[in-house]
C-alpha cells in the first residue's frame, strides 16, 4: 500500500486482520505464561478483548479515523478481560486520543498515537512492571516518533521490528521469564497484533473476520498439521441451550459421541462444545433439554486441508446475535442501601457467597475472566446506593476498576485476590454501619485471612529455583508457588502449617469438583487431631482446576 494516509475504513481492516491473527495464535500466547498453572490465559483474554472491540464496529461505515478509533476503543474497554485485556484496551484508548478529530492520518500522526497509547497503558497500572507488554508499547511509542517513514506501511514495518526486538529482550528484564525460558506473553500478543495490522495494509484486500479459529500453532511453530485422515471426529460443534442441563446422563451421552468436550452450565444457559461425527444427532438430543440459542459447526478436516491450501472453508449457522454468558438476573426493583457483586467459579462457592448475602454472582474466575461489560451489567442490575465488587482474583481487579468510570452508580472495588478473601469480606460486612466503616472493616478482613490453593502444572518449567514437571501438584500461598510435590494432602498440610500463627483459630477447606469427599473428610479429621483448639470447616466448593482452596484466620 503506497498511500501516505489512512482513514477509518483502512483502520477497521487493519483491526480485523489483527484480530484474526491473534485468534490464530492465542494458544501459543497462552503457553508463554510464566506460571505453569492451568489458568494461563493471556492470549485468550487479549483475543476476546480485541474480538469484542472489532465486533462493536464491524458494520460501521465510518471513514473518520478519529471516530472509528474512538468507537473501537470503547468496544475494547467494554470487552476487556483480565489484566492483559484491560492493558490492551488502554493502549487503544490512548491511540484513539492521538487520532482525535482527525479524518485521515499519516505516518507522523500514527507514530504520535502509539506514544499516546503507551502513556495511557502506563496510567492504567498502579505498579508498572518492565519486561511486559508495557515495555513493548513504551519502546515502540518512543522509537516511532523518531522513525523516518513516509507511509503507514513504512512505519509499521519499523514498528514490527522494534516490537520484536523489545520482546526478545524481556527475559533479560524479568528473572521469571528467563527462568522459564519464555518471552512475555502479553508482549507477544501485542507483537502479533502489529503483525496483523501490517499484513492488512500489504495485502490491500478487505479482511474478513473469521469465526472461532482453531489454533494453528504459533508464529514460531514449525510443527506439521495433523493429517485430515487422522481426525477421528471431524465436526467442531458448539451451541448454547436455554436452560441448565443437570442430567449426568447427557454428559455420558456426549462422551459416547465425541471428544474435546466442554460442558458449562451458567445459571439458565448451558454452553456445549464437542468434536463429533454426528452434530445433528447431538443437537437433537440437546434440544430435549431446551431451545438451542446459538449453533456453530465447523468441518475440521476441511479447515486442516486449508492450512496446506491457504484457503479457508467453514460452515457456520447462527440463529441468535452474539450475547453475553453472564447470568441473567432479574433487576431488583426495590432499591437497597448496599449490594454485593462477586466473581466465583463453582456451584458450592456460589452458594456460599449467596448465603452470606451476595446479591449477584458472576460465573468466572480462573480461565474465565469476565469482561468489563459483564461486570458493568451486574452493576446495572443490582439496585443499591452503594455497590461492592469482590473480584476474588488478581486478574479481574483491573476489569472491575474500569466500571468506575462507566457508571454513575457508587461502586467500590474491594481488591480481593482469592475466594477466602471475598468470603471474609462478606462475613465482616455490617449493614447497620456507614460506607466508610464498612470499607474499613472489609479491608481489615481482607488482610487478616491467609489463602492457599492446590492445582497442577500444565508444563515443565523452572520457577523461583523450583523444577516443575507437567502433572506435578502445585501449592500456591497468596498466589505464589511455594511447593511442588506429587501428593495433594501432605502438601495441603504443609501449606496450612505455613499459614497458622498464634492468633489463628479457624481453618477452612473448600474442595473442588474433581476432589473426592471421603479423602477430604479424612484430611479434616487429621487436622482436628493436629489443631484441637481450632474450628475446622470443609465445604464442597465445586471449583474447577483447583483441588483445594485453603484459608486460615
Amino acid at each position: 500500500m503506497s498511500n501516505t494516509v489512512i482513514n477509518g475504513q483502512h483502520f477497521l481492516n487493519m483491526l480485523v486482520q489483527a484480530s484474526n491473527k491473534l485468534e490464530e495464535n492465542k494458544a501459543y500466547v497462552d503457553s508463554l505464561n510464566v506460571f505453569p498453572v492451568p489458568d494461563g490465559d493471556t492470549g485468550t483474554n487479549m483475543s476476546m478483548t480485541l474480538r469484542s472491540a472489532v465486533d462493536s464496529i464491524m458494520e460501521s461505515k465510518e471513514t473518520s479515523m478519529g471516530k472509528m478509533s474512538r468507537d473501537f476503543a470503547k468496544g475494547a474497554l467494554m470487552g476487556a478481560r483480565g489484566n492483559s485485556g484491560v492493558i490492551l484496551s488502554q493502549i487503544f484508548r490512548g491511540i484513539a486520543k492521538g487520532f482525535e478529530d482527525k479524518d485521515e492520518v499519516g505516518a507522523e500522526d500514527f507514530a504520535a498515537a502509539l506514544l499516546e497509547g503507551s502513556h495511557s497503558a502506563y496510567r492504567a497500572v498502579m505498579r508498572p512492571t518492565e519486561g511486559t507488554i508495557l515495555t513493548v508499547i513504551r519502546v515502540v511509542g518512543e522509537r516511532a516518533v523518531d522513525m523516518e517513514a513516509n507511509t503507514i506501511v513504512d512505519l509499521l514495518g519499523q514498528v514490527n521490528q522494534v516490537a520484536q526486538e523489545t520482546l526478545d529482550q524481556t527475559p533479560e528484564m524479568l528473572a521469571p521469564l528467563k527462568e522459564a525460558g519464555v518471552v512475555d506473553s502479553g508482549g507477544m500478543g501485542l507483537v502479533i497484533i502489529f503483525q496483523g495490522m501490517l499484513e492488512a495494509l500489504l495485502d490491500e484486500r478487505k479482511a474478513t473476520l473469521r469465526q472461532d479459529i482453531t489454533a494453528s500453532g504459533s508464529v514460531a511453530s514449525t510443527g506439521a498439521a495433523q493429517a485430515p485422515s487422522e481426525i477421528t471426529f471431524g465436526y467442531c460443534t458448539e451451541f448454547i441451550v436455554a436452560g441448565a442441563i443437570n442430567d449426568p446422563n447427557f454428559k455420558d451421552y456426549l462422551e459416547s459421541k465425541g471428544d474435546s468436550i466442554v460442558f458449562v452450565t451458567m445459571e439458565d444457559v448451558t454452553k456445549i462444545h464437542v468434536h463429533t461425527e454426528d452434530p445433528g444427532e447431538v443437537m437433537q438430543e440437546a434440544q430435549k433439554h431446551g431451545e438451542l440459542l446459538k449453533i456453530k459447526i465447523e468441518n475440521m478436516r476441511e479447515q486442516n486441508r486449508s492450512l496446506h491450501d491457504h484457503k479457508e472453508s467453514e460452515f457456520v449457522l447462527e440463529n441468535l446475535d452474539s450475547e453475553t454468558e453472564s447470568p441473567d438476573h432479574e433487576a431488583n426493583h426495590e432499591r437497597k442501601r448496599y449490594a454485593f457483586i462477586a466473581v466465583v467459579a463453582g456451584d458450592g462457592l456460589k452458594q456460599i457467597f449467596e448465603d452470606l448475602g451476595c446479591d449477584y454472582v458472576i460465573a468466572g474466575g480462573q480461565t474465565m475472566n469476565p469482561s468489563t461489560q459483564d461486570i458493568l451489567q451486574a452493576v446495572e442490575k443490582v439496585n443499591a446506593d452503594e455497590i461492592f465488587i469482590l473480584p476474588n482474583n488478581k486478574n479481574i481487579i483491573l476489569s472491575a476498576n474500569q466500571c468506575l468510570e462507566l457508571t454513575e452508580e457508587s461502586v467500590h472495588v474491594i481488591p480481593t485476590t482469592t475466594i477466602p478473601m471475598g468470603i471474609s469480606c462478606l462475613a465482616a460486612f455490617n449493614p447497620e454501619l456507614d460506607i466508610d466503616q464498612n470499607l474499613s472493616l472489609m479491608e481489615e478482613a481482607r488482610l487478616s485471612v491467609s489463602s492457599a490453593q492446590i492445582t497442577f502444572a500444565v508444563r515443565d518449567t523452572e520457577i523461583e529455583g523450583k523444577q516443575v514437571k507437567a502433572g506435578d501438584y502445585l501449592g500456591l500461598l497468596e498466589n505464589k508457588i511455594k511447593l511442588v510435590e506429587r501428593e495433594i494432602y501432605p502438601m495441603a498440610e504443609k501449606l496450612i502449617e505455613m499459614m497458622v500463627t498464634e492468633e489463628s483459630s479457624i481453618i477452612s477447606v473448600y474442595y473442588g469438583e474433581e476432589t473426592e469427599e471421603a479423602q477430604v473428610e479424612a484430611f479434616v479429621e487429621k487436622l482436628e487431631e493436629k489443631y484441637p483448639d481450632f474450628d475446622i470447616i470443609s465445604f464442597a466448593g465445586g471449583q474447577p482446576l483447583y483441588y483445594l482452596i485453603l484459608s486460615v484466620e
